[in-house]
Order: C-alpha cells, then sequence, then structure tokens
C-alpha cells in the first residue's frame, strides 16, 4: 500500500527526440508507452538507450525511459544560463513538486493515466558543457557537509501508459515503507 502526498504540481513542457541529441523539441503532447518510455524518443526502449550505457552492457534494464526536471531550476539558473524546456534533454519539464527530494520509487501520476516510476538522479555529462559553457558544475553542487547534489533532474520508466501534454496535473504517490534517497542511475 502506498501512500499519497498533497504535493500538487503541473507539467509546464514535453519534449522528444528520435535522434541522440542533447536537447529535445517540444511537442504538443507525448505518449508514454508502459514498459517503454516515450513514444519517438531515441531513450525509449526495455534495455538502455543512453549511448555509454549501451558501450557498458547493451543488456543492461532501461531505467532511464523518461527523463524529467522541475522549472524552478531554470529561474534558478537564470543569472548565468539561458535554459527552457527541453533544452537539457529532459522529456517532462514539471511545475510545484522538488523531483530532486522524492525517494526512489515514488510514482509520478502525469495527466489522467500515465504513471512513471522514479529509479533514481541524472548525472549531467560533459555534454552539458558543450552546449553552454560552465552549466555542467552549476548543476553539481556540494552541500555544507560536502556532499553531492545532482540538479539536472531525475529518471523513471512507465509504469503505466498515457498522453502527457503541458497543462497537466502532476500527482506524487510516495512508496510505502522506508524511503530510500535516489541514486545516480
Amino acid at each position: 500500500m502506498s501512500s499519497s502526498a498533497s504535493q500538487p504540481g503541473s507539467v509546464v513542457a514535453v519534449s522528444r527526440s528520435a535522434s541522440h541529441s542533447f536537447s529535445k523539441p517540444a511537442a504538443e503532447a507525448i505518449t508514454l508507452i508502459e514498459n517503454w518510455g516515450v513514444e519517438g524518443d531515441a531513450h525509449a526502449g526495455v534495455t538502455a538507450q543512453h549511448l555509454y550505457v549501451v558501450k557498458k552492457d547493451p543488456t543492461r534494464a532501461n531505467l532511464t525511459q523518461v527523463h524529467l526536471i522541475q522549472e524552478e531550476l531554470f529561474a534558478e539558473l537564470a543569472d548565468r544560463f539561458t535554459v527552457g524546456p527541453g533544452e537539457l534533454g529532459e522529456n517532462v519539464t514539471t511545475r510545484g513538486v522538488d523531483l530532486l527530494t522524492l525517494p526512489l520509487g515514488t510514482r509520478l501520476h502525469l495527466g489522467t493515466t500515465a504513471v512513471v516510476e522514479v529509479t533514481g538522479l541524472r548525472s549531467p555529462c560533459s555534454q552539458i558543457n558543450a552546449y553552454q559553457g560552465g552549466l555542467m558544475k552549476a548543476l553539481v553542487a556540494k552541500d555544507d557537509d560536502g556532499c553531492v547534489i545532482r540538479k539536472s533532474g531525475i529518471m523513471g520508466i512507465v509504469v503505466a501508459g498515457g498522453v502527457v501534454a503541458p497543462g497537466d496535473g502532476l500527482r506524487v504517490e510516495l512508496p510505502a515503507g522506508e524511503h530510500i534517497a535516489l541514486g545516480v542511475v
């Protein structure tokens, strides 16, 4: 049995790309397919599709079917960078929920039927600096205890399919039991 959190949020933008490009163009809507990912996106599939993971283990389960970033990050970066939805490679840009603090296994209900289960944090790669110099350093920080904080969003798998569009609601369903902090996936 899972507990529901009273963290209402919303979908700001959705994006997809059929190529392994860094940024993803905005779409009017995306279709999430159970156990697959975003229809028409290069990172969709049962096994890992990120090029660096495929080189290491092409049979690894795809725990990165959907990439989500909270819009609030763009405001945090605005004094040094110009970044908008889809530009950091995310499929879903959200508002109103602190995605980075969600525990492993959280289920994000997007729109009326789609559900994404959170699998971990996205670790920013050097392509971010090619996009805008110095951006990677802005997306990786350290807290007062010296622990690394990754701000480049979260990853998940599709556990229930559906169409997701800007303006859709976002509801957080926390996992039952002890909550485990997200690690890099």
